[in-house]
């Protein structure tokens, strides 16, 4: 049989490959861009900016840790330095390797969330950018069980807004459970909120660098397919066709947009989306 060409692990591997070539560190996240200029070179001082403000949300330690989708270790690293004790979880393969090799005190666990069985407690569960993929029910609960006697929850994500207004064809910015589907769950569970805190203003203008980066890719192929049609009808031709039949009308559209387009902006970002920092603890 035919093996499956694993796309996600070939974009995580590059994404990553060139984030640590432009900042030298392997985060996934936002920055927080208060008082910085939005361009590439201060990327690294915005996410930094993040974390440090994610870090003040922590109980004093030292600290047992729960991290919850901790992307490729750099945040369990920056824990670990500050003396904690961390668990990572982590459902991709290639994730959990990169884990492994930036935080190798930390302990991997590669599943899902849902599915994650382990008997110590914790002092903290921690959500950074990871909230939204995973139910909210099972995400709030299953973390509370897993507190020890004092702990906290704490989430930093991007939720949709009270007016979020998904785009019909093409791919909207931003993402997440919706506010209010996360209240009313909240209301549900023997859960109470600590602090909760909009950021919302602060990590939007990371939408713009990633889609001035976008459209610097689409200059470089509008100016490729220029050179083809002048030059080289056929293969243009070839390639069209070949992308025609992998990709379906509406995805072609999706990669149009990012590509060619600025439809995804700060302002839209902040029209649709909130991003919070909320802290947690059981009633």
């Amino acid at each position: 049989m035919r093996e499956k060409i694993d796309t996600r692990a070939i974009g995580l591997d590059v994404g990553l490959s060139f984030i640590k070539w432009l900042t030298g560190a392997e985060n996934l996240h936002y920055g927080l861009w208060d008082g910085l200029e939005v361009t590439a070179g201060n990327l690294r001082a915005a996410q930094d900016a993040y974390t440090t403000k994610l870090f003040k949300m922590l109980p004093d330690g030292p600290l047992r840790i729960l991290d919850i989708g901790g992307g490729a270790g750099e945040t369990a690293r920056k824990l670990l330095e500050l003396g904690h004790s961390v668990d990572i979880v982590v459902p991709s393969a290639f994730l959990a390797q990169r884990c492994r090799e930036n935080a190798p005190a930390a302990t991997v666990h590669e599943c899902m969330f849902e599915d994650l069985q382990v008997d110590k407690k914790f002092d903290l569960c921690l959500f950074s950018e990871s909230f939204q993929y995973i139910p909210v029910d099972i995400a709030l609960q299953k973390a509370a069980d897993h507190l020890d006697e004092g702990g906290e929850i704490i989430v930093s994500d991007c939720f949709r807004s009270e007016g979020f207004q998904g785009h019909a064809v093409g791919s909207t910015v931003g993402g997440g459970h919706h506010i209010g589907a996360y209240r009313q769950t909240l209301a549900a569970l023997p859960l109470i909120t600590v602090s909760e805190e909009d950021i919302t203003a602060s990590v939007a203008p990371s939408i713009d660098l990633e889609q001035g980066l976008f459209n610097v890719f689409g200059h470089a192929i509008t100016r490729i397919d220029t050179e083809l049609g002048q030059k080289k009808r056929k293969t243009r031709w070839f390639i069209k066709r070949a992308l025609a039949t992998v990709m379906s009308k509406r995805k072609r559209f999706r990669l149009h947009q990012r590509l060619m387009e600025k439809t995804r902006t700060a302002d839209h970002f902040k029209a649709n989306n909130v991003y919070l920092m909320i802290k947690l603890k059981p009633a």
